[in-house]
């Protein structure tokens, strides 16, 4: 059935900030989903409350709105566009509640507007967890045995009549929210009590316990014609037990025989048909018992997922476009597949590689909290690494966590204390990967480790033969190394830092070794055909076998580094940054390359840059990217942090930094150079010292005077800052910021009490300065920028004040030589404007600020930087009315035991704008009247 020619006009409902649970994976979906429509010349409206993305742009969709998710705002939509249909399946669960509670009150209906790619009906027998499984029973489809509790005394009874251990599943909740597991009867009265709460209709599925059991999804894409294919199939490395975006994860499936997944493929298309009949997107969730390969279903979602992004990158499938095109009429066999452009849409992709995801975790932001992982989702990010193999995918996705492993062991990090290793991979954390390898080191019997874990033995054994590979390595040197044992390594995904610590000597020397050798990384393409058909989108990961399929243009190239996995303090926003510098790029005419490792985001979208690189944002990779590229130079201004410590290295290396020179980025990074250059241009800043050991501290801290502000350099999203009022706390400071960064430099700042906190946004060619916006935090000075509300334009400062922020900001730009972005930030105390930091590196605020005043401000700084225009070439034209409010939100939820205090050390994992006309707003004054309620050191 060709396109639906009625539909000329959908809305989009998107996910709102980012939750822990419900992260950028949707705005890659959205996005992809926007665009495939417009392809089709179909007029796209967007709702969606977060400035940070892609997704939000002007560039996406031909009506953005960044409003509140909630149904007064979806009407305000429906009065004044002429909507003929909603698309809810990209939002995440969100966007899915929104559309039901808007058809419940006969919003769709009154305005006319169908939904398509889903079936309500499907999201109510999926969600309610008691009709999925009366359906499932129905389709004669296995389940856990259970039952749902509409009350606590009903919760009782169900427990008694199942026995334990059991399980609790909330309906209607995301990322595991208010579900665990209950071992012991003492313990069920608190979670059920939680789980009823954490359901927004109080109810919850009380079932048997299948823990340790082995855990399945598939991906399928149906269309209206009943066309089904299975996208991919993805397997947890870690068994029932963990959330599944907590686990991680592989593609293809790596222990399921054949027979278990036909008869895994059956079941599913019959649950997808059973649950309605909609076009769209699906992932399924199936357990295995290992003992006799029994299939129960556990859940299925009609809609895109955190899956469905991770099974887009990992087979080139690009599910949400698809989907879109389905929900308005397309069949499977009408479309192309958008990587060969030659070959149908309708086929199973087949990988020739490996993927596996990793999650990235941030307890360090969560002092004190429970660690251990269960059903309910922790994770802020993830990553994912391609190889031929488990073991190089495996090791390269260890490289992308920015944890400073240099992969899975092989650098001085291992534990050595027996307790500490059982306990490790008795009580799953973000570290347990880690531990079972150094416990197979330890000497622990992996029969023992496999007991412990309930983790499949193939994969035990894959960890084990890397064990085996070091214990052979390290009976030689590099000079004795014999060639087929090194090249053995590379394949095994070792980096070269990694083989120096087994051989005793250093990383580079390993690196001139292996190219003397010959032994040198391939790119391979990921085509979603294992290479039956030619692919015409260049999306590549490295390997060290076979020829290189990455054929090098003689065009002009930049590449652009990204900003890894998303993690509390450097988030979405920098993603936004990538993806505009590599357009504006491209405008400029250049090949533009990207390089990055998150699956969730759009910077990794195979038709984004002209080449992808799904690769570790880690020296050696980009190195050899590098090497085989040969750009004209490489962005580091555009992926926070990730980036900008990688400029030390380009700089050295003889690569040119495109923009800001690395002797400026580290100027700015290097607090007593910055304080002498602030000195000599006669700009405030509160007094400061940098020390190396805690009796220095203290010593100093006699001049400094308290509180103090204590910080370790180079960091992002303040990690481990503090303030400190005595000398007790100031010791204590100082030696953990050592004792985790050693050879680091500790920062001690005079901390300014009471201050009034705000930051300016800059563009500068190294001649003239044009400052895009300057806000004001509402929250006083000591909680970090990132989990402050800030008002863009700030809404009681002075014009003295203002001109001082503004004077500040066009010295500092030009002294620095800043050739792009730059933010500065400010402390005011007695009308007095100090400057705290400033950063020549695109920042949190800038992709708020372009959506407030709708001006492409990262297009502009990237054209500064490439030297194709100057801050004159532009004019300006901010969209000023009224104040854009940023609001920070967390993820409190996630971690119950902890109490919501804020200070210099980022908390929040997402944010979302609101507009006011004027500072009467109710909103605006409840918040202003609560800003010091959680201010803490």
């Amino acid at each position: 059935m060709p396109r639906d020619t009625s539909i000329r006009s959908v809305l989009i409902i998107g996910s709102g900030p980012i939750v822990i649970g419900q992260a950028c994976e949707f705005d890659y979906s959205g996005t992809q989903a926007a665009r495939s429509l417009r392809e089709e010349g179909i007029e796209v409206t967007l709702i969606n409350s977060n400035p940070a993305t892609i997704m939000t742009d002007s560039i996406t969709a031909d009506n953005v709105y960044l409003k509140p998710l909630e149904k007064k705002y979806i009407i305000e939509i429906l009065e004044k566009h002429k909507i003929d249909a909603v698309l809810p399946t990209m939002g995440g669960q969100t966007a899915l509640n929104l559309a039901i509670d808007c058809e419940n009150a006969g919003i769709w209906k009154k305005y006319g507007v169908r939904i398509i790619g889903v079936d309500i009906k499907a999201i109510e027998t999926t969600e309610d967890r008691e009709q999925f499984r009366l359906k499932m029973l129905e389709l004669g489809v296995n389940v856990c045995k259970g039952n749902t509790a509409r009350s606590f005394l009903e919760g009782k009874e169900i427990a008694q009549n199942i026995g334990f251990p059991l399980v609790i599943r909330p309906s209607y909740t995301l990322g595991g929210a208010g579900g665990g597991f209950v071992e012991k009867p003492e313990d069920f009265d608190k979670a059920l009590a939680a789980g009823l709460h954490a359901s927004p209709v109080h109810e919850v599925l009380v079932e048997q316990s299948i823990l340790g059991w082995k855990e399945y999804e598939l991906e399928l894409l149906r269309d209206s014609n009943q066309n089904i294919i299975i996208i991919c199939s993805i397997e947890n490395f870690d068994p029932m037990g963990i959330h599944t975006g907590d686990s991680i994860t592989v593609a293809p499936a790596m222990t399921l025989p054949d027979t278990v997944y036909q008869k895994m493929r059956d079941l599913a298309i019959k649950m997808m048909n059973g649950i309605g009949q909609f076009a769209g997107g699906c992932n399924v969730q199936f357990s295995v018992n290992p003992e006799d390969d029994t299939i129960i279903a556990i859940e299925i979602n009609p809609r895109v997922s955190r899956s469905s992004a991770l099974a887009s990158k990992a087979t080139g499938y690009p599910i949400a476009k698809i989907a879109a095109k389905l929900a308005i009429g397309y069949n499977l066999d009408e479309l192309k597949n958008q990587i060969t452009k030659t070959t149908s849409a309708f086929f199973e992709p087949a990988l020739d590689y490996v993927i596996v995801k990793i999650p990235r975790w941030n307890f360090d932001k969560f002092k004190g909290t429970n660690k251990t992982l269960g059903l309910q989702m922790k994770s802020v990010g993830e990553v994912m690494g391609i190889g031929r193999t488990f073991q190089e995918a495996l090791q390269k996705a260890c490289q992308s966590l920015e944890i400073k492993r240099n992969g899975i062991g092989a650098d001085g990090k291992e534990m050595t204390n027996y307790e500490q290793l059982i306990d490790s991979m008795t009580n799953a954390s973000w570290n347990r990967l880690f531990s079972i390898k150094d416990a197979m080191k330890f000497g622990i019997p992996t029969n023992t480790i496999r007991k412990i874990t309930k983790i499949d033995p193939w994969f035990l054994n894959q960890i084990e033969q890397l064990n085996e590979m070091e214990k052979e390595m390290g009976k030689y040197t590099l000079d004795t190394l014999p060639e087929g044992m090194l090249r053995k390594a590379k394949q095994q995904g070792y980096a070269d830092r990694q083989i120096a610590h087994i051989l005793r000597c250093l990383e580079s020397e390993v690196f001139k070794k292996r190219h003397e050798l010959g032994i040198q990384r391939v790119y391979k393409m990921v085509d979603t055909c294992a290479a039956e058909f030619e692919a015409k989108t260049p999306y590549y990961y490295s390997t060290f076998e076979g020829e290189n399929e990455s054929v090098v243009s003689d065009k002009k190239k930049i590449i652009v580094l990204g900003s890894g996995p998303n993690r509390i303090g450097q988030g979405i926003e920098f993603d936004y940054s990538c993806v505009h510098g590599v357009l504006a790029a491209k405008e400029c005419g250049y090949e533009t390359i990207m390089i990055n490792c998150n699956p969730e985001t759009v910077s990794t979208d195979f038709d984004i840059a002209d080449k992808l690189y799904f690769e570790p944002v880690f020296w050696e990779h980009i190195y050899d990217i590098i090497l085989h590229e040969k750009p004209e130079g490489v962005i580091v201004q555009l992926g926070g942090q990730t980036a900008l410590k990688l400029a030390e290295k380009l700089d050295r290396y003889g690569i040119k930094i495109i923009g800001t020179s690395f002797k400026s980025l580290d100027l700015a990074e290097d607090r007593g150079s910055f304080s002498t250059l602030l000195k000599n241009n006669n700009i405030p800043y509160p007094p400061f010292a940098s020390v190396t050991s805690a009796e220095e501290a203290i010593e100093l801290s006699k001049q400094l005077r308290f509180p103090l502000l204590v910080r370790p350099s180079y960091v992002l999203g303040g990690q481990s800052m503090k303030i400190v009022i005595n000398e007790q706390e100031l010791e204590a400071q100082v030696v953990d910021i050592i004792k985790d960064n050693p050879g680091n430099k500790v920062l001690l700042d005079h901390f300014l009490d009471r201050a009034i906190e705000a930051e300016a946004d800059a563009i500068c060619d190294g001649e003239d300065v044009h400052i895009l916006g300057i806000m004001e935090h509402i929250e006083p000075a000591g909680i970090h920028s990132g989990d402050s509300y800030a008002v863009l334009p700030p809404f009681d400062l002075s014009d003295n004040v203002m001109k001082q922020i503004e004077d500040h900001t066009k010295k500092i730009a030009l002294a620095l030589n800043t050739v792009g972005v730059i933010n500065i930030q400010f402390a005011i105390k007695d009308e007095v404007v100090y400057v705290i930091e400033a950063n020549p590196r695109a920042s949190r605020t800038m992709p708020f600020i372009a959506k407030a005043y709708r001006e492409p401000y990262i297009n502009y700084a990237t054209k500064i930087m490439l030297g194709h225009a100057k801050v004159k070439d532009f004019t300006f034209n901010p969209h000023k009315e009224g104040y854009a409010i940023k609001v920070p939100v967390f993820s409190y939820s996630k971690f119950p035991d902890i109490e919501k205090e804020l200070g210099p050390e980022m908390k929040s994992t997402g944010e979302a704008i609101y507009f006011i006309d004027d500072l009467q707003d109710d909103y605006f004054q409840k918040i202003y009247a609560e800003r010091n309620l959680y201010l803490s050191r």
